[in-house]
Protein backbone atom coordinates (compact mmCIF):
# COMPACT_ATOMS: atom_id res chain seq x y z
CA UNK A 1 0.00 0.00 0.00
CA UNK A 2 1.56 3.36 -1.00
CA UNK A 3 2.09 5.93 1.74
CA UNK A 4 2.60 8.96 -0.52
CA UNK A 5 0.82 9.91 -3.70
CA UNK A 6 3.73 9.61 -6.14
CA UNK A 7 4.22 5.99 -5.09
CA UNK A 8 1.16 5.10 -7.20
CA UNK A 9 3.40 5.65 -10.22
CA UNK A 10 6.66 4.19 -8.93
CA UNK A 11 4.97 1.00 -7.70
CA UNK A 12 3.25 0.48 -11.08
CA UNK A 13 6.57 1.18 -12.83
CA UNK A 14 8.17 -1.61 -10.81
CA UNK A 15 5.30 -4.02 -11.44
CA UNK A 16 4.31 -3.25 -15.06
CA UNK A 17 6.91 -0.85 -16.52
CA UNK A 18 5.66 -1.14 -20.10
CA UNK A 19 1.98 -0.62 -19.28
CA UNK A 20 0.53 2.63 -20.72
CA UNK A 21 -0.03 5.35 -18.12
CA UNK A 22 -1.03 8.51 -20.02
CA UNK A 23 -2.22 9.29 -23.51
CA UNK A 24 -2.26 12.92 -24.63
CA UNK A 25 -3.08 13.68 -28.24
CA UNK A 26 -0.90 11.28 -30.27
CA UNK A 27 1.61 10.41 -27.54
CA UNK A 28 1.41 7.62 -24.95
CA UNK A 29 3.80 7.35 -21.99
CA UNK A 30 4.26 4.10 -20.08
CA UNK A 31 4.66 3.80 -16.32
CA UNK A 32 8.43 3.40 -16.43
CA UNK A 33 8.86 6.58 -18.44
CA UNK A 34 6.36 8.46 -16.30
CA UNK A 35 8.18 7.43 -13.14
CA UNK A 36 11.47 8.67 -14.60
CA UNK A 37 9.88 12.01 -15.49
CA UNK A 38 8.47 12.35 -11.98
CA UNK A 39 11.83 11.60 -10.37
CA UNK A 40 13.91 13.93 -12.56
CA UNK A 41 11.40 16.77 -12.35
CA UNK A 42 11.17 16.29 -8.59
CA UNK A 43 14.94 16.59 -8.42
CA UNK A 44 14.63 19.75 -10.49
CA UNK A 45 12.21 21.22 -7.95
CA UNK A 46 14.60 20.39 -5.13
CA UNK A 47 17.43 22.02 -7.08
CA UNK A 48 15.30 25.16 -7.30
CA UNK A 49 15.30 25.25 -3.49
CA UNK A 50 11.88 23.76 -2.67
CA UNK A 51 11.61 23.10 1.06
CA UNK A 52 9.43 20.55 2.79
CA UNK A 53 5.73 21.41 2.60
CA UNK A 54 6.15 24.43 0.31
CA UNK A 55 3.51 24.97 -2.34
CA UNK A 56 3.97 24.43 -6.07
CA UNK A 57 1.16 25.82 -8.23
CA UNK A 58 0.45 24.30 -11.65
CA UNK A 59 -1.40 26.61 -14.06
CA UNK A 60 -1.64 24.57 -17.26
CA UNK A 61 -4.22 22.78 -19.38
CA UNK A 62 -4.38 18.99 -19.32
CA UNK A 63 -1.04 17.85 -20.73
CA UNK A 64 1.82 15.56 -19.75
CA UNK A 65 3.77 18.27 -17.89
CA UNK A 66 0.72 18.99 -15.74
CA UNK A 67 0.53 15.43 -14.47
CA UNK A 68 4.29 15.15 -13.99
CA UNK A 69 4.36 18.39 -11.98
CA UNK A 70 1.69 17.10 -9.55
CA UNK A 71 3.50 13.90 -8.72
CA UNK A 72 6.99 15.38 -8.89
CA UNK A 73 5.94 17.83 -6.20
CA UNK A 74 4.81 14.89 -4.08
CA UNK A 75 8.13 13.13 -4.71
CA UNK A 76 10.04 16.24 -3.60
CA UNK A 77 8.04 16.60 -0.38
CA UNK A 78 6.12 19.67 -1.51
CA UNK A 79 2.41 20.46 -1.84
CA UNK A 80 0.87 20.85 -5.30
CA UNK A 81 -1.86 23.39 -6.03
CA UNK A 82 -3.76 22.80 -9.29
CA UNK A 83 -5.11 26.05 -10.75
CA UNK A 84 -7.94 25.89 -13.24
CA UNK A 85 -6.54 27.00 -16.63
CA UNK A 86 -9.74 28.98 -17.26
CA UNK A 87 -9.05 31.40 -14.41
CA UNK A 88 -7.99 34.94 -15.17
CA UNK A 89 -4.73 36.51 -13.88
CA UNK A 90 -6.40 38.26 -10.94
CA UNK A 91 -7.98 34.98 -9.78
CA UNK A 92 -4.69 33.14 -10.20
CA UNK A 93 -2.88 35.81 -8.19
CA UNK A 94 -5.37 35.43 -5.34
CA UNK A 95 -4.58 31.72 -5.07
CA UNK A 96 -0.83 32.26 -5.36
CA UNK A 97 -0.88 34.79 -2.54
CA UNK A 98 -3.43 32.99 -0.36
CA UNK A 99 -1.42 29.77 -0.10
CA UNK A 100 2.02 31.39 -0.32
CA UNK A 101 3.07 29.60 -3.50
CA UNK A 102 6.86 29.30 -3.87
CA UNK A 103 7.13 27.76 -7.36
CA UNK A 104 4.76 28.26 -10.30
CA UNK A 105 4.67 25.89 -13.28
CA UNK A 106 3.02 27.42 -16.34
CA UNK A 107 3.44 28.09 -20.07
CA UNK A 108 5.19 30.98 -21.77
CA UNK A 109 1.96 32.61 -22.99
CA UNK A 110 0.26 32.26 -19.60
CA UNK A 111 3.34 33.68 -17.89
CA UNK A 112 3.18 36.78 -20.08
CA UNK A 113 -0.45 37.28 -19.02
CA UNK A 114 0.44 36.79 -15.36
CA UNK A 115 3.50 39.03 -15.14
CA UNK A 116 1.61 42.19 -14.09
CA UNK A 117 0.06 40.40 -11.10
CA UNK A 118 3.11 38.34 -10.09
CA UNK A 119 4.86 41.46 -8.78
CA UNK A 120 2.59 41.25 -5.73
CA UNK A 121 3.17 37.52 -5.15
CA UNK A 122 6.16 38.05 -2.88
CA UNK A 123 6.49 34.43 -1.69
CA UNK A 124 7.10 33.29 -5.25
CA UNK A 125 10.79 32.61 -5.91
CA UNK A 126 10.70 30.51 -9.10
CA UNK A 127 8.58 30.20 -12.26
CA UNK A 128 9.06 27.17 -14.50
CA UNK A 129 8.13 27.81 -18.13
CA UNK A 130 7.07 24.60 -19.91
CA UNK A 131 7.16 26.15 -23.39
CA UNK A 132 10.96 26.16 -23.74
CA UNK A 133 10.91 29.13 -26.08
CA UNK A 134 13.88 31.32 -26.95
CA UNK A 135 15.30 33.77 -26.15
CA UNK A 136 15.71 32.73 -22.51
CA UNK A 137 13.24 34.45 -20.18
CA UNK A 138 14.51 37.23 -17.99
CA UNK A 139 14.27 36.85 -14.23
CA UNK A 140 12.72 39.55 -12.07
CA UNK A 141 13.65 41.07 -8.74
CA UNK A 142 11.96 38.46 -6.56
CA UNK A 143 11.56 35.36 -8.76
CA UNK A 144 13.69 33.58 -11.32
CA UNK A 145 12.36 32.05 -14.55
CA UNK A 146 13.54 28.61 -15.58
CA UNK A 147 12.73 26.46 -18.61
CA UNK A 148 11.16 23.06 -17.91
CA UNK A 149 13.69 21.13 -19.99
CA UNK A 150 16.61 22.98 -18.40
CA UNK A 151 15.81 21.95 -14.84
CA UNK A 152 18.79 20.19 -13.21
CA UNK A 153 18.08 16.47 -13.34
CA UNK A 154 20.95 14.99 -11.36
CA UNK A 155 19.58 12.76 -8.63
CA UNK A 156 21.80 14.27 -5.97
CA UNK A 157 19.28 16.02 -3.75
CA UNK A 158 17.84 14.21 -0.75
CA UNK A 159 14.05 14.22 -0.82
CA UNK A 160 12.29 15.69 2.18
CA UNK A 161 10.91 13.19 4.66
CA UNK A 162 7.13 12.93 4.56
CA UNK A 163 4.46 10.66 6.04
CA UNK A 164 0.93 9.88 4.95
CA UNK A 165 -0.68 12.49 7.20
CA UNK A 166 1.37 15.31 5.66
CA UNK A 167 -0.23 17.70 3.20
CA UNK A 168 -0.18 16.54 -0.43
CA UNK A 169 -2.38 19.08 -2.22
CA UNK A 170 -4.53 22.17 -1.79
CA UNK A 171 -7.62 22.40 -3.99
CA UNK A 172 -9.46 25.69 -4.29
CA UNK A 173 -13.22 25.45 -4.33
CA UNK A 174 -15.90 28.10 -4.72
CA UNK A 175 -17.68 29.13 -1.56
CA UNK A 176 -21.19 30.45 -1.13
CA UNK A 177 -19.72 33.89 -0.48
CA UNK A 178 -16.41 35.63 -0.99
CA UNK A 179 -13.20 34.26 -2.47
CA UNK A 180 -12.52 30.56 -3.06
CA UNK A 181 -11.16 28.58 -0.16
CA UNK A 182 -8.28 26.13 -0.24
CA UNK A 183 -9.16 22.61 0.92
CA UNK A 184 -6.08 20.92 2.41
CA UNK A 185 -5.70 17.23 1.48
CA UNK A 186 -3.21 14.81 2.97
CA UNK A 187 -1.56 11.89 1.19
CA UNK A 188 -3.77 9.62 3.31
CA UNK A 189 -6.91 11.45 2.16
CA UNK A 190 -6.07 11.03 -1.51
CA UNK A 191 -4.77 7.48 -1.32
CA UNK A 192 -7.77 6.30 0.70
CA UNK A 193 -10.10 8.07 -1.70
CA UNK A 194 -8.51 6.45 -4.75
CA UNK A 195 -8.72 3.02 -3.16
CA UNK A 196 -12.35 3.50 -2.15
CA UNK A 197 -13.51 4.72 -5.55
CA UNK A 198 -11.56 2.05 -7.42
CA UNK A 199 -13.19 -0.57 -5.21
CA UNK A 200 -16.82 0.26 -5.98
CA UNK A 201 -16.16 1.09 -9.64
CA UNK A 202 -14.24 -2.15 -10.07
CA UNK A 203 -11.25 -0.41 -11.66
CA UNK A 204 -8.41 -2.57 -12.92
CA UNK A 205 -5.17 -2.24 -14.88
CA UNK A 206 -6.96 -2.75 -18.21
CA UNK A 207 -9.12 0.36 -17.73
CA UNK A 208 -8.71 3.54 -19.77
CA UNK A 209 -10.28 6.58 -18.10
CA UNK A 210 -11.06 9.73 -20.08
CA UNK A 211 -10.10 12.85 -18.10
CA UNK A 212 -12.34 15.69 -19.29
CA UNK A 213 -12.89 17.57 -16.01
CA UNK A 214 -10.41 20.13 -14.64
CA UNK A 215 -7.71 18.74 -12.37
CA UNK A 216 -8.38 21.67 -10.04
CA UNK A 217 -11.71 19.95 -9.32
CA UNK A 218 -11.33 17.02 -6.89
CA UNK A 219 -13.58 14.90 -9.10
CA UNK A 220 -11.33 15.62 -12.08
CA UNK A 221 -8.13 14.93 -10.16
CA UNK A 222 -9.68 11.68 -8.98
CA UNK A 223 -9.53 10.31 -12.53
CA UNK A 224 -5.74 10.42 -12.26
CA UNK A 225 -5.39 9.02 -8.76
CA UNK A 226 -7.94 6.25 -9.25
CA UNK A 227 -6.34 5.11 -12.51
CA UNK A 228 -2.80 5.23 -11.15
CA UNK A 229 -3.83 3.36 -8.01
CA UNK A 230 -4.68 0.27 -10.12
CA UNK A 231 -2.05 0.81 -12.83
CA UNK A 232 -4.60 1.81 -15.48
CA UNK A 233 -4.33 4.38 -18.27
CA UNK A 234 -5.66 7.94 -18.36
CA UNK A 235 -6.42 9.73 -21.61
CA UNK A 236 -6.27 13.51 -21.30
CA UNK A 237 -8.81 15.63 -23.19
CA UNK A 238 -9.44 19.37 -23.28
CA UNK A 239 -12.60 19.32 -25.35
CA UNK A 240 -14.04 22.23 -27.31
CA UNK A 241 -17.44 20.71 -28.01
CA UNK A 242 -19.37 17.94 -26.25
CA UNK A 243 -19.20 15.94 -29.47
CA UNK A 244 -15.40 15.79 -28.98
CA UNK A 245 -15.99 13.74 -25.83
CA UNK A 246 -18.06 11.18 -27.72
CA UNK A 247 -15.42 10.94 -30.45
CA UNK A 248 -12.68 10.44 -27.85
CA UNK A 249 -14.61 7.64 -26.13
CA UNK A 250 -14.69 5.74 -29.42
CA UNK A 251 -11.21 6.62 -30.66
CA UNK A 252 -9.42 5.70 -27.45
CA UNK A 253 -11.70 2.80 -26.42
CA UNK A 254 -12.53 4.46 -23.12
CA UNK A 255 -13.86 2.26 -20.33
CA UNK A 256 -14.74 4.90 -17.71
CA UNK A 257 -16.14 8.41 -18.14
CA UNK A 258 -16.81 10.98 -15.40
CA UNK A 259 -18.91 14.11 -15.88
CA UNK A 260 -21.01 16.76 -14.17
CA UNK A 261 -24.72 17.44 -14.89
CA UNK A 262 -24.22 20.28 -17.42
CA UNK A 263 -21.93 18.07 -19.53
CA UNK A 264 -24.23 15.06 -19.26
CA UNK A 265 -27.21 17.20 -20.26
CA UNK A 266 -25.37 18.10 -23.46
CA UNK A 267 -24.09 14.59 -24.17
CA UNK A 268 -27.54 13.10 -23.68
CA UNK A 269 -28.85 15.17 -26.58
CA UNK A 270 -26.21 13.88 -29.04
CA UNK A 271 -26.00 10.66 -31.04
CA UNK A 272 -23.46 8.23 -29.59
CA UNK A 273 -21.46 6.09 -31.97
CA UNK A 274 -22.24 2.36 -31.59
CA UNK A 275 -18.57 1.60 -30.91
CA UNK A 276 -18.74 3.61 -27.65
CA UNK A 277 -21.09 1.01 -26.23
CA UNK A 278 -18.55 -1.72 -26.98
CA UNK A 279 -15.92 -0.38 -24.58
CA UNK A 280 -17.55 2.04 -22.10
CA UNK A 281 -18.02 0.02 -18.94
CA UNK A 282 -19.38 2.75 -16.69
CA UNK A 283 -20.09 6.47 -16.44
CA UNK A 284 -20.23 8.50 -13.24
CA UNK A 285 -21.94 11.69 -12.17
CA UNK A 286 -21.12 14.06 -9.32
CA UNK A 287 -21.27 17.81 -8.69
CA UNK A 288 -25.09 17.85 -8.54
CA UNK A 289 -28.04 15.62 -9.25
CA UNK A 290 -28.35 14.23 -12.77
CA UNK A 291 -31.87 14.89 -14.12
CA UNK A 292 -33.87 11.70 -14.65
CA UNK A 293 -34.54 12.57 -18.29
CA UNK A 294 -30.79 12.90 -18.90
CA UNK A 295 -30.03 9.62 -17.14
CA UNK A 296 -32.71 7.78 -19.10
CA UNK A 297 -31.35 9.11 -22.41
CA UNK A 298 -27.81 8.02 -21.53
CA UNK A 299 -28.92 4.57 -20.44
CA UNK A 300 -30.77 4.15 -23.72
CA UNK A 301 -27.75 5.27 -25.77
CA UNK A 302 -25.25 3.24 -23.70
CA UNK A 303 -27.03 0.10 -22.49
CA UNK A 304 -23.78 -1.72 -21.66
CA UNK A 305 -22.42 1.09 -19.45
CA UNK A 306 -23.33 1.07 -15.77
CA UNK A 307 -24.26 4.47 -14.31
CA UNK A 308 -22.84 5.40 -10.90
CA UNK A 309 -24.54 8.41 -9.33
CA UNK A 310 -22.30 9.94 -6.70
CA UNK A 311 -22.29 12.72 -4.15
CA UNK A 312 -19.05 14.30 -3.08
CA UNK A 313 -17.50 17.09 -1.06
CA UNK A 314 -14.11 18.55 -1.82
CA UNK A 315 -13.70 18.56 1.96
CA UNK A 316 -14.10 14.75 2.03
CA UNK A 317 -13.30 13.78 -1.57
CA UNK A 318 -16.35 11.53 -2.06
CA UNK A 319 -19.15 10.59 0.34
CA UNK A 320 -21.82 8.41 -1.25
CA UNK A 321 -22.69 6.46 -4.38
CA UNK A 322 -25.78 4.67 -5.64
CA UNK A 323 -24.99 1.21 -7.03
CA UNK A 324 -26.37 0.78 -10.58
CA UNK A 325 -28.61 -2.09 -9.50
CA UNK A 326 -30.54 0.28 -7.23
CA UNK A 327 -31.22 3.03 -9.76
CA UNK A 328 -34.59 1.74 -10.95
CA UNK A 329 -35.78 0.99 -7.42
CA UNK A 330 -34.46 4.22 -5.87
CA UNK A 331 -34.00 6.73 -8.72
CA UNK A 332 -34.00 9.71 -6.34
CA UNK A 333 -31.42 8.33 -3.92
CA UNK A 334 -27.80 9.45 -3.56
CA UNK A 335 -27.01 5.99 -2.23
CA UNK A 336 -24.98 4.99 0.79
CA UNK A 337 -21.52 5.83 2.09
CA UNK A 338 -18.57 4.81 -0.08
CA UNK A 339 -16.18 2.16 1.30
CA UNK A 340 -14.25 3.24 4.41
CA UNK A 341 -16.52 6.21 5.17
CA UNK A 342 -19.51 6.80 7.41
CA UNK A 343 -22.25 9.29 6.60
CA UNK A 344 -24.72 10.42 9.24
CA UNK A 345 -27.84 12.61 9.18
CA UNK A 346 -27.79 14.97 12.15
CA UNK A 347 -30.16 17.42 13.80
CA UNK A 348 -29.05 20.93 14.79
CA UNK A 349 -28.47 19.76 18.37
CA UNK A 350 -26.07 17.05 17.16
CA UNK A 351 -28.41 14.10 17.69
CA UNK A 352 -29.05 11.61 14.90
CA UNK A 353 -32.17 12.02 12.77
CA UNK A 354 -34.75 9.29 12.44
CA UNK A 355 -35.73 7.66 9.12
CA UNK A 356 -37.23 10.20 6.72
CA UNK A 357 -36.27 13.17 8.91
CA UNK A 358 -34.24 15.89 7.14
CA UNK A 359 -30.94 16.83 8.73
CA UNK A 360 -27.37 17.85 7.94
CA UNK A 361 -25.06 15.36 6.25
CA UNK A 362 -21.98 14.69 8.38
CA UNK A 363 -19.09 12.65 6.97
CA UNK A 364 -16.49 10.91 9.15
CA UNK A 365 -13.48 8.77 8.30
CA UNK A 366 -10.07 8.81 6.66
CA UNK A 367 -11.26 10.88 3.71
CA UNK A 368 -12.05 13.98 5.82
CA UNK A 369 -9.56 16.65 4.77
CA UNK A 370 -7.35 18.68 7.08
CA UNK A 371 -9.42 21.87 6.83
CA UNK A 372 -9.19 25.16 4.92
CA UNK A 373 -5.82 26.70 4.21
CA UNK A 374 -5.14 29.90 6.14
CA UNK A 375 -8.75 30.11 7.37
CA UNK A 376 -9.22 28.83 10.95
CA UNK A 377 -12.67 30.44 11.24
CA UNK A 378 -14.19 28.56 8.31
CA UNK A 379 -12.36 25.42 9.36
CA UNK A 380 -13.97 25.44 12.80
CA UNK A 381 -17.40 26.07 11.20
CA UNK A 382 -17.29 22.99 8.99
CA UNK A 383 -14.82 20.65 10.69
CA UNK A 384 -16.23 19.66 14.08
CA UNK A 385 -16.27 16.59 16.33
CA UNK A 386 -18.48 13.73 15.23
CA UNK A 387 -21.90 13.75 16.94
CA UNK A 388 -21.53 10.30 18.46
CA UNK A 389 -18.25 9.36 20.14
CA UNK A 390 -17.35 5.74 20.77
CA UNK A 391 -17.07 4.88 24.46
CA UNK A 392 -13.67 5.40 25.97
CA UNK A 393 -12.31 7.87 23.39
CA UNK A 394 -10.56 10.80 25.01
CA UNK A 395 -9.63 12.75 21.88
CA UNK A 396 -12.44 14.04 19.64
CA UNK A 397 -12.63 12.75 16.08
CA UNK A 398 -13.14 15.51 13.54
CA UNK A 399 -15.81 15.12 10.85
CA UNK A 400 -16.87 17.45 8.07
CA UNK A 401 -20.31 19.02 8.46
CA UNK A 402 -21.43 19.52 4.88
CA UNK A 403 -24.16 22.13 5.18
CA UNK A 404 -26.29 19.92 2.91
CA UNK A 405 -29.73 18.80 4.02
CA UNK A 406 -30.45 15.12 3.38
CA UNK A 407 -32.70 12.39 4.74
CA UNK A 408 -32.23 8.63 5.19
CA UNK A 409 -34.81 5.90 4.62
CA UNK A 410 -35.36 2.78 6.73
CA UNK A 411 -32.76 0.84 4.74
CA UNK A 412 -30.05 3.48 5.10
CA UNK A 413 -30.27 5.00 1.62
CA UNK A 414 -29.76 8.77 1.53
CA UNK A 415 -31.76 11.39 -0.37
CA UNK A 416 -30.58 14.91 -1.13
CA UNK A 417 -32.94 17.71 -0.09
CA UNK A 418 -30.95 20.92 -0.57
CA UNK A 419 -28.06 22.96 0.64
CA UNK A 420 -28.99 25.05 3.64
CA UNK A 421 -28.21 28.24 1.79
CA UNK A 422 -29.98 27.07 -1.40
CA UNK A 423 -33.27 26.10 0.22
CA UNK A 424 -36.04 28.43 -0.93
CA UNK A 425 -38.49 29.66 1.68
CA UNK A 426 -41.60 31.03 0.00
CA UNK A 427 -45.00 31.82 1.55
CA UNK A 428 -43.96 29.91 4.67
CA UNK A 429 -43.02 26.77 2.71
CA UNK A 430 -39.51 25.34 2.32
CA UNK A 431 -38.95 24.39 -1.32
CA UNK A 432 -36.06 22.35 -2.68
CA UNK A 433 -34.75 23.87 -5.94
CA UNK A 434 -33.58 20.39 -6.96
CA UNK A 435 -37.12 19.06 -6.83
CA UNK A 436 -38.40 21.86 -9.06
CA UNK A 437 -35.49 21.38 -11.48
CA UNK A 438 -36.31 17.67 -11.83
CA UNK A 439 -39.84 18.52 -12.93
CA UNK A 440 -38.58 21.13 -15.39
CA UNK A 441 -36.00 18.79 -16.94
CA UNK A 442 -38.64 16.06 -17.29
CA UNK A 443 -40.74 18.32 -19.54
CA UNK A 444 -38.05 18.09 -22.24
CA UNK A 445 -38.49 21.81 -22.90
CA UNK A 446 -35.15 22.95 -21.47
CA UNK A 447 -31.53 21.96 -22.03
CA UNK A 448 -30.25 23.42 -18.77
CA UNK A 449 -31.92 25.17 -15.88
CA UNK A 450 -31.24 26.73 -12.51
CA UNK A 451 -33.98 27.36 -9.95
CA UNK A 452 -33.24 30.23 -7.58
CA UNK A 453 -34.82 31.80 -4.52
CA UNK A 454 -34.91 35.58 -5.07
CA UNK A 455 -35.97 38.08 -2.40
CA UNK A 456 -39.63 39.11 -2.75
CA UNK A 457 -41.50 41.73 -0.68
CA UNK A 458 -44.58 39.54 -0.18
CA UNK A 459 -43.49 35.93 -0.56
CA UNK A 460 -40.20 36.15 1.29
CA UNK A 461 -38.52 34.49 -1.65
CA UNK A 462 -39.86 33.98 -5.14
CA UNK A 463 -39.08 30.92 -7.22
CA UNK A 464 -37.18 32.03 -10.32
CA UNK A 465 -36.38 29.71 -13.23
CA UNK A 466 -33.55 30.56 -15.62
CA UNK A 467 -33.24 28.10 -18.50
CA UNK A 468 -31.96 27.45 -21.99
CA UNK A 469 -34.59 26.27 -24.44
CA UNK A 470 -34.96 22.84 -26.03
CA UNK A 471 -37.65 21.59 -28.40
CA UNK A 472 -39.04 25.13 -28.86
CA UNK A 473 -39.65 25.53 -25.15
CA UNK A 474 -41.17 28.83 -24.09
CA UNK A 475 -42.49 30.41 -20.91
CA UNK A 476 -46.13 29.57 -21.53
CA UNK A 477 -45.80 25.87 -22.27
CA UNK A 478 -43.16 25.36 -19.56
CA UNK A 479 -45.44 26.90 -16.94
CA UNK A 480 -48.32 24.77 -18.21
CA UNK A 481 -46.27 21.62 -17.73
CA UNK A 482 -45.12 22.75 -14.27
CA UNK A 483 -48.73 23.21 -13.19
CA UNK A 484 -49.35 19.57 -14.03
CA UNK A 485 -46.71 18.31 -11.61
CA UNK A 486 -46.15 20.93 -8.91
CA UNK A 487 -48.37 22.32 -6.13
CA UNK A 488 -49.13 26.01 -6.32
CA UNK A 489 -46.53 27.01 -3.73
CA UNK A 490 -43.79 25.35 -5.82
CA UNK A 491 -44.73 26.98 -9.13
CA UNK A 492 -42.21 29.43 -10.64
CA UNK A 493 -42.99 33.08 -10.06
CA UNK A 494 -40.71 34.09 -12.91
CA UNK A 495 -39.36 32.17 -15.90
CA UNK A 496 -36.68 33.48 -18.21
CA UNK A 497 -35.05 31.80 -21.19
CA UNK A 498 -31.45 32.74 -21.99
CA UNK A 499 -28.91 31.70 -24.63
CA UNK A 500 -26.46 30.13 -22.11
CA UNK A 501 -26.14 29.68 -18.38
CA UNK A 502 -22.89 30.84 -16.74
CA UNK A 503 -20.55 28.12 -15.48
CA UNK A 504 -17.98 28.22 -12.71
CA UNK A 505 -14.43 26.93 -13.36
CA UNK A 506 -15.46 23.37 -12.48
CA UNK A 507 -18.15 23.31 -15.16
CA UNK A 508 -21.12 23.63 -12.80
CA UNK A 509 -23.88 26.20 -13.30
CA UNK A 510 -22.77 29.34 -11.47
CA UNK A 511 -25.79 29.87 -9.19
CA UNK A 512 -24.03 32.58 -7.22
CA UNK A 513 -23.59 34.70 -10.36
CA UNK A 514 -27.21 34.13 -11.40
CA UNK A 515 -28.50 35.00 -7.92
CA UNK A 516 -26.54 38.26 -7.98
CA UNK A 517 -27.80 39.10 -11.47
CA UNK A 518 -31.45 38.62 -10.55
CA UNK A 519 -31.25 39.88 -6.96
CA UNK A 520 -33.21 43.05 -7.76
CA UNK A 521 -35.80 41.38 -10.00
CA UNK A 522 -38.72 42.13 -7.67
CA UNK A 523 -37.53 45.40 -6.17
CA UNK A 524 -39.96 47.39 -8.27
CA UNK A 525 -42.78 45.63 -6.42
CA UNK A 526 -41.60 46.94 -3.08
CA UNK A 527 -44.19 49.36 -1.63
Amino acid sequence: MPKQLHEFITLSADKTPDAPAITHKQATVNYQSLAQHVTTTGQGLLAQGLSRGERVAIYLPKQLETVIAFFATSYAGGVFVPINPLLKPEQVAYILKDCNVRILVTSHDRLNQLKPVLDNCHDLFSVIDTSNKSPPPASTAHYQIQYWEQLPQQQTHAVHRAIDSDVAAILYTSGSTGNPKGVVLSHRNMITGAKSVAEYLGNAANDNLLAVLPFSFDYGLSQLTTAFYVGAKVTLLDYLLPRDVIKAVTKHQITGLAGVPPLWNQLAQLAWQPQANDTLRYFTNSGGAMPKATLNALRTALPNAKPFLMYGLTEAFRSTYLPPEHIDKRPDSMGKAIPNAEVMVVREDGSLCGPGEPGELVHRGALVSLGYWNDPQKTTQHFKPVPIQEGGLTLPEIAVWSGDTVKMDDEGFLYFVARKDDMIKTSGYRVSPTEVEEVIYATGLVSETAVLGIAHPVLGQAIVVIATSANHGNIENLLTECKKHLPNFMLPNHIEFVETLPKNPNGKIDRKQLSQKYASLFQENTP
